[in-house]
């Protein structure tokens, strides 16, 4: 029979239609807002956006790592880079997009956190709950009856049920079990440290998202390039580029001198397949502290210098060509060792080298060097191996306003053509200009001459300072552990109960069950264990 007020859905007249959900308020809409945010799920999708996020960090330069790569982003793709830099992907990390993910993430997290945290304390002072009517429905019950008579093992003798519970409780809390008795029972429970370690986990990714929003405060990170026989001395205006922190100021700078002695790279010379690529990169390097003695060290890929808790990076190496240039006056307008970039594999590198004392008329010069030049059919020079086997430097010079007054910052590896005359290359009269180490040349139209003296090579150093490094590390072993706990330790209930039959005043029966909380496959197994070891100490005969 249905209750009178029975409505079916179909073929009948209903209210149903005209129920309506109550209207949310300002405060009821925050609140469904904010339990959105805080669920596990929106948590692990925004953990799986900022992953997602951090991709073009690998795929484009960054400024604040790599200004040259960027500038030379710029150079190789002129109509990307105007899009790239205006999503902000070259500066990924710092993004309006990258740092509301990342602060998202950490609101997430915390209001994950803090109610789970409150729960979880309740639970570790609550009492185990009372033993369930009938252990038969739960998982890994069994039933062992003790007989004075028939089931104790020979020269045992008889226990009373009260002493029995009391002897599970005893083993129960040998097995890191807490225990509670209702009566002819005990409830016990473990694997409380199971959500502590998932509080600890989540807590400690807290506390990384913590470290680095503080510590890239007070962090700085620069780049330097430096030819043998060069020092830097660790000031802000020796950096080619400084990146310093909110936070930063100059008193973090540690006083230290670094001088690099001399590059060496040690190339593939027997298998013909990888003739020419590098197996190992050596920067030499003396290093002097304020108040320490000087002391010669090695930087190496992967192996960073440690100086005044900062760490110098070799991040990437090149030829630096040493060049005399003097004026249509004789006057010696331009000494200096100028750094070429590496063009491809074998180091064809291109340099600017830009005179602008030079007199009667500024000097320009667009060159390439070549390690080993070898002169192909079209006539054009080629690098056929990384190494100096047959250094050759050539020239394309200009003569002109090198628009160095102006007063707009122009990079040191670009020249400016406009405006110029060309003197010397492939749209002059004149042939570019061709040195090999120790020769010199005359500019033509009485332009002045220039003179290679040598080739020496060049390392660009990154010089990174981070306090939070050591606090994300422990942090990170920390989540590591709290993880591992989470994922390992079980959380189960057993439960031992003496039941008596009838009239049988000695005779009685134990009872033994546990229920798991998730899955646990260990668990039937667990309660088999403790009911062995539990009939063991009573000395009751297991029945056949």
């Amino acid at each position: 029979m249905r209750p009178s007020d029975h409505v079916d859905g179909a073929g009948q007249e209903s209210d149903a239609a005209e129920i309506t959900q109550p209207r949310l308020n300002v405060l009821g809409y925050l609140r469904f807002f904010w339990r959105q945010l805080t669920s596990m799920r929106t948590a692990l999708f925004l953990l799986m956006l900022l992953a997602l996020a951090a991709i073009p960090g690998s795929l484009v330069p960054q400024r604040e790592a790599d200004p040259n790569g960027v500038a030379q982003y710029q150079v190789d793709h002129p109509k990307l880079y105007p899009i790239f830099n205006s999503l902000q992907l070259f500066t990924t990390y710092q993004s309006v997009w990258f740092s509301a993910i990342y602060l998202l993430l950490f609101i997430s997290l915390i209001g994950c956190i803090l109610p789970r945290t409150k729960h979880h304390w309740q639970a570790l002072r609550t009492k185990p709950p009372r033993t369930p009517a009938r252990l038969g429905r739960l998982a890994g019950f069994r039933s062992i009856p003790v007989d004075t008579n028939t089931m104790l093992a020979e020269g045992a003798t008889p226990v009373p049920a009260s002493l029995a519970i009391d002897r599970a409780m005893a083993r129960l809390r040998r097995s890191g079990y807490r225990v509670e008795r209702f009566g002819d029972s005990v409830s016990a429970e473990r694997g409380y440290l199971r959500e502590t370690g998932n509080l600890v986990f989540h807590a400690a990714l807290v506390g990384v998202l913590i470290a680095v929003g503080i510590g890239g405060g007070f962090s700085y990170t620069g780049q330097r390039l430096l030819v043998e026989g060069q020092t830097f001395t660790n000031v802000i205006g020796a950096y080619d580029s400084f990146n310093p922190g909110r936070w930063f100021s100059d008193a973090q700078l540690p006083g230290y001198n670094l001088t690099l002695n001399k590059f060496t790279t040690t190339y593939e010379e027997k298998n013909l397949n990888a003739l020419g690529q590098p197996l190992n990169y050596d920067a030499n390097v003396t290093v002097r502290t304020k108040n320490g003695a000087p002391r010669t060290t090695d930087i190496r890929s992967n192996d960073p210098l440690s100086i005044g808790g900062s760490n110098v990076y070799l991040l990437g190496n090149g030829y630096a060509v040493d060049v005399t240039v003097r004026d249509g006056h004789g006057n010696v307008a331009f000494h200096d060792v100028v750094p070429f970039l590496p063009q491809d594999s074998n180091f064809t590198s291109l340099g600017v080298i830009k005179v602008p004392d030079a007199q009667p008329k500024q000097l320009g010069m667009i060159g390439f060097f070549y390690p080993t030049a070898t002169k192909q059919s079209t006539g054009a020079y080629a690098s056929a191996y990384p190494d100096t086997e047959n250094p050759l430097l050539s020239l394309q010079v200009y003569t002109g306003n090198l628009g160095l007054d102006s007063g707009v910052p122009v990079s040191v590896y670009q020249l400016s053509t406009k405006g110029l005359t060309q003197i010397a290359g492939t749209k002059a009269k004149h042939g570019s200009i061709e040195l090999k180490p120790g020769q010199t040349s005359k500019l033509p139209d009485g332009a002045g001459s220039v003179t290679f003296n040598g080739v020496k090579r060049y390392v660009s150093l990154d010089i990174h300072h981070d306090p939070s490094q050591v606090w994300v590390a422990g942090l990170a072993l920390l989540a590591v552990a709290g993880l591992l706990t989470s994922l390992f330790v079980p959380r189960r209930r057993i439960w031992v109960k003496a039941v008596r039959r009838g009239d049988d005043e000695d005779g009685y029966d134990l009872e033994y069950a546990g229920l798991a909380r998730g899955e646990d496959p260990n668990l039937e197994r667990a309660v088999a264990d403790i009911a062995n070891k539990h009939v063991s100490d009573l000395g009751v005969r297991m029945p056949q």
